[in-house]
Parts: C-alpha cells; sequence; structure tokens
C-alpha cells in the first residue's frame, strides 16, 4: 500500500494519516534542495501571479537555456519539453532525422521513459528482434530497439557488426539507475564514445537522473566524456514537470524549424516550471560546496550500510546509491537481478515503520538533499543498523 503524502518540507514528508518520514526519494531526483525550498516556491508563486501557460516563448526559457548550457557546454541548442520521457524520444527522432538512420541501441535495465519504442522487454536474452515490455506496444514499434548489456563492449562491438550503417543512436543511462544504481566500469562510456564516433552514430546521455546531481556538469562532467545529445528532466524544472533535449549544434538543426524533425508541445518551457528551474540551477551555481556537502552525507550513509549489512552490496556513485541483498558484486542488469527482493521488501517496510522513507522497488535508488541534517543521519544510521539485526 503506497504512502499518499499531504505535505513535505525540507527532509521529511507528512502523510495522510499523519505520519513523519525522513525522504530519501526526494520525489525520484529534483528535490536537490529539499521540499519547498523558500526561494523556489517564491519564484513559482510570482510566476503564476503572471499566467500559467501562454502557448509561445519566454524570456525564462532563454535564461534557462543560457544556464543549462553554462554548466553543460555539450548542449549547444537544446529544446524544452514536458518530461523526460519527452525529452528522450525526442532526441532519438533527433538522431534518426540527423542520420537517416532507423535502428537504436538501448541496454538492459536502463530506463529512458515510457515512450513505445523504449518499452523492450528488459530481461530479454535477445540482442535484436526485441519483444515489446508493455500491452499495447506493438511489435512493430520495437523492432528497431536493439539490447546490449550494460558495463559490455562485446554486446555493443557485436550490435554494430550485425547492423553496420544502421545504427542510428546508442541510448544509455551514463550512471545506471533503473536497475538499482550500477555505475559505469573504467572505460565503458569512453569505449561508447570512440565506437559512436567511429560509426556515424549519435551518443546520446540520458541525464534525467544524473542531471545536476553528479554536479554541475552531470555524469559527463564527472566522467569527462562528451556525448553528442543530452536528455535532462526532473531537477531543471526545480520540481515542476519538465525536460529537456540538446547537444551538437548540427544535430538540433535537424529539428523544425529548422530542419525537418517535428517536435512540439503546447507546454514546453512554461512559464512556471522555468522559473522553478532557474531558482534551483541559481542556488546550484551559486553554491558548488553543497555537493561536497551531499557526498559526505553519502560517506556516512554508505558506510553506514556496508557495515551493518555485511553480505549486501553498496553500489555508489557521487551521492547516488543503492543496496542489493546479494553477496555478487552488481554490475550490469542480470547480476542485479540476482538480489533478494523479498529481503529487499522486508527491510524496506522496516525503515518505512520506523519513519524512514526509501525506494518501494530494489530497483530504484535513493537520493539525498541539502535539507537533511545530521539528526537525519544519525536516526537514518540507527535504523539500518536496527533493521540488519531485525529483518531476515
Amino acid at each position: 500500500t503506497p504512502v499518499f503524502v499531504k505535505r513535505a518540507n525540507g527532509s521529511h514528508i507528512y502523510d495522510e494519516d499523519g505520519n513523519e518520514y525522513i525522504d530519501y526519494v526526494d520525489s525520484w531526483g529534483p528535490c536537490i534542495l529539499g521540499h519547498g525550498c523558500e526561494p523556489v516556491i517564491r519564484a513559482v508563486q510570482e510566476a503564476c501571479a503572471d499566467g500559467l501557460s501562454f502557448g509561445a516563448p519566454t524570456r525564462k526559457e532563454l535564461t534557462l537555456g543560457e544556464m543549462i548550457k553554462a554548466c553543460l557546454p555539450s548542449m549547444e541548442m537544446m529544446r524544452m519539453v514536458s518530461s523526460g520521457t519527452e525529452a528522450v524520444m525526442s532526441a532519438i527522432r533527433a538522431a534518426r532525422g540527423y542520420t537517416g538512420r532507423n535502428k537504436i541501441v538501448k541496454f538492459k535495465g536502463c530506463y529512458h521513459g515510457h515512450s513505445d519504442g523504449l518499452l523492450v522487454k528488459a530481461g530479454s536474452g535477445a540482442l535484436t528482434g526485441s519483444a515489446p515490455d508493455s500491452a499495447g506496444v506493438p511489435r512493430s514499434y520495437t523492432k528497431h530497439t536493439l539490447l546490449a548489456d550494460y558495463n559490455s563492449r562485446e554486446s555493443v562491438t557485436r550490435l554494430f557488426g550485425q547492423h553496420p550503417g544502421k545504427i542510428a543512436a546508442v541510448v544509455v543511462e551514463p550512471v545506471a539507475a533503473n536497475m538499482g544504481l550500477v555505475p559505469p566500469q573504467p572505460g565503458f562510456l569512453e569505449f561508447l564514445r570512440e565506437i559512436t564516433t567511429r560509426n556515424g552514430a549519435v551518443l546520446i546521455f540520458d541525464e534525467v537522473i544524473t542531471g545536476f546531481r553528479m554536479g554541475l556538469g552531470g555524469a559527463q562532467g564527472y566522467y569527462h566524456v562528451t556525448p553528442d545529445l543530452t536528455t535532462l528532466g526532473k531537477i531543471v524544472g526545480g520540481g515542476m514537470p519538465m525536460g529537456v533535449y540538446g547537444g551538437r549544434r548540427e544535430i538540433m538543426e535537424a529539428v523544425s524549424p529548422l530542419g525537418k524533425v517535428y517536435q512540439a508541445g503546447t507546454l514546453s518551457g512554461n512559464p512556471i516550471a522555468t522559473a522553478a528551474g532557474i531558482a534551483t540551477l541559481k542556488i546550484l551555481m551559486d553554491g558548488p560546496e553543497l555537493y561536497d556537502e551531499l557526498n559526505a552525507k553519502a560517506d556516512r550513509l554508505t558506510a553506514a550500510l556496508a557495515a551493518a549489512l555485511p553480505k549486501a552490496q553498496v553500489n555508489r556513485a557521487g551521492s547516488l546509491f543503492s543496496v542489493f541483498f546479494t553477496e555478487q558484486p552488481v554490475t550490469d542488469y542480470e547480476s542485479a537481478l540476482t538480489s533478494d527482493t523479498g529481503l529487499y521488501g522486508r527491510y524496506f517496510h522496516y525503515l518505512l515503520e520506523n519513519g524512514i522513507y526509501t525506494a518501494p522497488s530494489q530497483f530504484e535508488i535513493l537520493f539525498l538533499s541539502a535539507a537533511h541534517t545530521q539528526e537525519d543521519m544519525e536516526k537514518t544510521c540507527r535504523v539500518i543498523e536496527a533493521a540488519a539485526r531485525e529483518v531476515k
């Protein structure tokens, strides 16, 4: 039974039954400053007074776009949309229009939103001819989606060999965060950069989760690998519905009205979301030490998890992390599936019953915010230690 949230403030959420929790979900990432951050709320309130939606450009779009480009120079041109799903869908369309090719490579266990062409069976062993992973998606919609294994250079090389000159793009979460947290192995992202360049394919980094979470430069700044296109979501709207896609000018110029790739949306870059995004990014850009503080908090919690659960795997990248109840190192989708999901469920419920709100699924991750206090850390560590003793 899900928690029905009534309100939130700082690092805490409150449900309809009056229970209070320390929140490590952070609306799945965007609340990096905590819930109800005063400058963000004030910016939204002021924007609302001027109107909710115009279906036309505003100065705020330009301001936010310039801020994003200052942090992510690879995004030479960009388009604003209303969600991460829409951003990835549009980026893939742009890549196909630019290259004149149809096929794309995605990785098992990486989630890129719920557009039809990306809902393929993540656990499938087939690297071609992927079957739809949801009712309502015709098989023909996924016939051009090729599956590779995350962190496996061999599987990617094989696909390029099987489909020479036909792959438009490789789309990847630079840090996989939808099979639990699985960091890229050393050299993997560099390999993707090299093989896509050599084969004339577009490299797309889905930074919906990692963007502005792993630092102002996202995962591409963290790992020093530059993609052709980047997708952002969640955090660039400061908690409001929003997404962005962009990258190399010559690729983005394939998008209408300059090119023949059509994409539009009445609510794209709407004045409320852009106001929240500007306020959020301004705080992050003016206070980069916030990331050091987030990493210190992650140090403390991951150390507590490792000490309390010595047989579990604690994966981390920056301040993003998750725990797997398996003794096998987790480096890809198949190894993630070795985790004891039943034990994770009991662990989740113990934490919830003791005032700690974490991801209800084994295959989601934990998020920290600037609002988490030392008191929050101390209570969380105590509950983790107790859970290790009580949950079997």
